[in-house]
Order: structure tokens, then C-alpha cells, then sequence
């Protein structure tokens, strides 16, 4: 059993007035206020921490760092443990997000060791979920699968909605990504019932796009595209910005798996803005490797495809994504296997690039 969604990373008096649904521009205006009328270091670290998380959500990367900065300085000079490993799993989540996979991995280290310390459970459990997700996006999945496991008990002892939805939808990625697409539609599938049920609807908006990921790999397009419409309309609800934008490069990935490749390359190409603007460098890449693939099924002529595939290959090595480089591999592969003046056809099967499912802690 399971009770409703919580998220604890809104504290102090911002816990009671703040929920896991509520808007970030809410987030960030009502932490602001606390942060303007804090009289401790204490108050002052809570606050500074949900700005920050309201700010990164919102894809104002530069503000989001500034802020879980402040939190940390704040905490430390409280003395708090607990309070620095929260703005140190902040930082990482930031990181993260912009492409620095072993600077997230520091930060998170250092946060996992400072809640252990502290007796702070939710802050380590998070802190340990940061660190799994970062190797799970490199694809390093002989690492973290274990990992994921535990994390999934952990949340299912504790009764923790958030928590099992973001576990399973992360293993259900893994499933997803080695081939298994039935184990990985039925964890899915599960994910998206739980947050359901524990009113959780950021970690109902990004199971969705997981379910629209494998019922496209299996030829149900509209379907898909439905779920994710679904998905879209709780993340303007909720204005996350980078759950929107990875919404719009999964849109483009059903399309362009459909053949519908001009539609598909409209929407990657608006994908590519909205991580352009948020400074997202992960997303820029995917989705600049969705527009390659696409304008190449449109006639692109085939040297200047190659040349931004060798761009692509490199950027996503020095990221440390493994999967999305193997994938410029084979898309590579697939093109100088045939001749010049042929397009090669789809396989609505194959393996396509598929960013991160982390309803938790995206």
C-alpha cells in the first residue's frame, strides 16, 4: 500500500503550503516570499532550496544554480546535514540535467554521504535515486539496475507513492532500452496507475510518455500520440518546462517512427528551441539527432548527414551517454550500407533514442 504523493523537498512552512501538483510558478513566487522573510540560516536554506528546484524545473538553469548555492552556504552555516545534502541533491539534479554527468555525480555523492550522516532517510533515499538515474542516462545499467531494485522496496516499505513510480518507470526505461518491450509497457503501465492513485501527476505525465515510447515501437501510433497530448496538457499545468520539451522530442520520435517525417522534423526542430533556450545540452543533442534523421529521410544529401553524425557522436561521448551514441552508430551504419540515392526505410522496431523517464526528479 501507498499513500498520496508528497514532495519533500518543499520544507519548513513551505511543506504545508506546497504540494508535489503545484505549479512552479507558484513554487517560486511563494518560496521567493519566504526566502525574503526567513530569519535564520535554517529558513533561509529551505527556501533558497525550492527556488531553486521551482527555477531548474522552470529551465532557468542560471537562476537554479545561483539558488541551491545560497542553500548550501545557508545550511552549512546552520550546521544542518540534512539541509546541505537537500541543496547538494539539487545541484546534482541541475548538473544533470545540463549535460554535466560527473559533476552530477560529485554533487550526488557528496549528498548521499552528508544525509547518511545526518539521519535525514528521504534526502539519502533521493540523493541514492540522483546517483542511479545519472548512471541509468549514461547507460551504465549493470551499475544502477540493483540499485533501482532497492530504491523500488525502499519506496514500497515507506509507503511512498513518488518514490515507487519514479523506480519502476526507471527500470521500465532499461527494460525498454535492451529490447524487452513487454516487461517495460507493463511497468509503464503500473507507473502510470500508481501516480494515478497517489495524485501524482508529474510522475503521471512522464510514465505516460513511457507507454507512448513502446506502444509506438510497436506500431500503434495514434495511440501513442493520444498519451502524449495527455502528457502535454499536465506539463503546461504544472509548467515544466523540460518535461515539456522532452514530450515535444518523444512527439517527434513517434512521427518520425510512423514515416511522418516532415511533422517529425517541425517537432524536433521545436524540441531543439526549447532546450536551446533552457540551456539543456542533453536534449539539444538528442534532439538535434531526431532533425538529422529526419531531414536524411528527406532527401538531405547524405555527406552533409554524415559530418553531423561525426558532431553528434562526439558531443554525445564527451556527455557520457552510451546509448544515444550507439544509436548515431547504427543510423550511420544504416546510411553507408546503401547507396547514396537511396533513403533507407524505417524499422518501427529499431532501437531509437529515448531520453530519461524520471517523474521524480525531473
Amino acid at each position: 500500500m501507498y499513500g498520496k504523493a508528497f514532495a519533500p523537498e518543499y520544507q519548513g512552512e513551505l511543506g504545508s503550503a506546497l504540494g508535489v501538483n503545484s505549479s512552479y510558478e507558484e513554487v517560486l513566487a511563494k518560496a521567493s516570499h519566504a526566502h525574503d522573510r526567513a530569519d535564520t540560516a535554517l529558513e533561509r536554506a529551505r527556501a533558497a532550496l525550492a527556488v531553486a528546484e521551482a527555477n531548474r524545473r522552470l529551465g532557468r538553469v542560471t537562476e537554479a544554480g545561483a539558488a541551491w548555492r545560497e542553500s548550501y552556504r545557508s545550511a552549512r552555516t546552520a550546521g544542518d546535514a540534512g539541509a546541505m545534502a537537500w541543496a547538494l541533491w539539487s545541484g546534482g539534479t541541475l548538473a544533470r540535467q545540463c549535460g554535466g554527468l560527473p559533476l552530477a555525480r560529485r554533487l550526488l555523492t557528496h549528498a548521499v554521504a552528508l544525509a547518511d550522516g545526518s539521519g535525514d532517510r528521504l534526502a539519502h533515499g533521493y540523493s541514492l535515486a540522483g546517483l542511479a538515474e545519472t548512471g541509468r542516462i549514461q547507460g551504465d545499467y549493470a551499475a544502477v539496475a540493483e540499485l533501482h531494485e532497492q530504491l523500488l522496496e525502499q519506496g514500497r516499505a515507506h509507503g511512498e507513492a513518488r518514490h515507487m513510480v519514479w523506480a519502476m518507470s526507471g527500470i521500465a526505461q532499461m527494460h525498454r532500452n535492451t529490447g524487452d518491450y513487454a516487461k517495460a509497457l507493463e511497468l509503464f503501465e503500473e507507473s502510470a496507475r500508481i501516480a494515478e492513485a497517489g495524485e501524482d501527476a508529474r510522475g503521471r505525465a512522464w510514465s505516460l510518455r513511457g507507454i507512448a515510447d513502446v506502444l509506438s515501437v510497436q506500431g500503434q501510433t495514434d495511440r501513442a500520440l493520444d498519451l502524449l497530448s495527455e502528457a502535454e496538457g499536465i506539463c503546461r499545468a504544472m509548467d515544466l518546462a523540460s518535461a515539456l520539451a522532452y514530450n515535444h522530442k518523444m512527439r517527434g520520435n513517434v512521427l518520425y517512427r510512423a514515416g511522418r517525417y516532415e511533422a517529425a522534423r517541425d517537432i524536433y526542430t521545436l524540441a531543439l528551441q526549447e532546450f536551446s533556450e533552457m540551456q539543456e545540452p542533453r536534449g539539444v543533442a538528442l534532439s538535434r539527432l531526431g532533425l538529422a534523421k529526419s531531414r536524411a529521410r528527406l532527401g538531405r544529401d547524405r555527406e552533409a548527414t554524415l559530418s553531423e553524425l561525426a558532431v553528434l557522436e562526439r558531443d554525445f561521448a564527451r556527455i557520457g551517454l552510451r546509448h544515444a551514441r550507439d544509436m548515431v552508430i547504427a543510423f550511420r551504419a544504416e546510411l553507408t550500407a546503401r547507396p547514396a540515392a537511396e533513403t533507407p526505410a524505417p524499422r518501427c522496431d529499431a532501437t531509437t533514442l529515448r531520453s530519461p523517464a524520471v517523474p521524480a526528479r525531473s
